[in-house]
């Protein structure tokens, strides 16, 4: 018999502290990451960022993360970042669980996850550091100074680094828990399904943060719930394979994932250089917002347009 990882047990709670139930579960499903669309001035457009939330919504997305990768958040501004929360808060109601985005130096975030939680929003995903030296016990630090500023909020680590162990992660929990989910980026489904089990499987919501190409996988390990780009353009196709994974339907997830497997081929080409860009041209070919992206990314040269077009059109939307 092989013998198997002890799974740590989740640490008690104190007396009066909150469950956050509501909050893991709203991980549990397709995490949506908007994109921000831009008005002709390069400003970040209100009114359509509103529209583009409101097809989410109405299209059954329930989680939304607003200043997310997706969203291009470092290449907008402190005014811009806030202002995307606030309309997102805004629109989505009571229809939406809200997991803000926040990053940068400890004092912004920090700022910036106390600036979502005054406006009623229920989580905050933690960047992954960007400073070129990231020490494990530095990893725990940034994120413990995060979380304990927001006691109120869910924190979700988003964790890119492939060196961090499990074990930090649930020596962060254990300072904080208010640290209630991953999102896991690292792309390799075996050291997630190690990492999960080391820092606790059933003590946190796992996401699979590299979206639906690596949703089946992680499923298959562990993970509840993914992040996605492409729900912008199609929300029913990101549902379909949520609930194909739900219900242990892998035959059916693989189906949906043949079906998006060029898109997100082209997404993640050059070191994923497009990732963005494609999913801002499908929604501008769908005319429901412009092409323009920020540097570093740019928007994708006339020759490929077309296909992802084409590519948009033939699902069902």
């Amino acid at each position: 018999m092989i013998p198997t990882s002890p799974t740590r047990a989740r640490a008690p709670r104190a007396a009066g502290s909150p469950s956050f139930e509501a909050q893991r579960a709203a991980l549990a499903g397709v995490v949506a990451i908007p994109v921000t669309p831009f008005a002709e001035d390069g400003s970040v457009d209100p009114d359509t960022y509103r529209a583009l939330l409101r097809r989410l919504l109405d299209g059954g997305i329930t989680t939304l993360t607003p200043n997310g990768n997706t969203g291009e958040f470092y290449a907008l501004t402190p005014s811009e970042r806030r202002l995307v929360t606030e309309l997102t808060v805004e629109e989505a109601g009571d229809r939406a669980a809200i997991l803000v985005g926040v990053g940068h130096d400890v004092p912004t975030a920090v700022a910036s996850a106390r600036h979502a939680r005054d406006l009623g929003a229920q989580m905050v995903m933690v960047h992954q550091p960007v400073h070129p030296y990231v020490s494990q016990s530095g990893w725990v630090d940034y994120h413990r100074a995060i979380a304990e500023a927001v006691p109120e909020l869910g924190v979700v680590p988003y964790l890119r680094n492939a060196q961090l162990t499990g074990a930090r992660l649930a020596e962060l929990a254990d300072a904080c828990p208010n640290v209630i989910g991953v999102k896991y980026a690292v792309p390799d489904a075996a050291r997630f399904a190690a990492f999960a089990r080391d820092a606790g499987l059933e003590r946190f919501v796992w996401v699979a943060g590299l979206a639906e190409p690596y949703a089946p996988s992680y499923f298959s390990a562990g993970a509840t719930g993914f992040t996605s780009g492409l729900v912008n353009v199609a929300p029913s196709v990101s549902l379909t394979m949520l609930e194909a994974l739900r219900s242990g339907d892998y035959p059916t997830a693989m189906k949906v994932w043949e079906q998006i497997r060029r898109f997100e081929e082209l997404r993640a080409a050059n070191g994923s250089a497009n990732n963005v860009t494609v999913v801002k041209e499908a929604l501008a070919s769908l005319g429901l917002c412009r092409r323009e992206v920020r540097p570093p990314s740019r928007p994708l040269p006339e020759s490929e347009r077309a296909e992802v077009a084409a590519i948009a059109a033939g699902w069902s939307i």
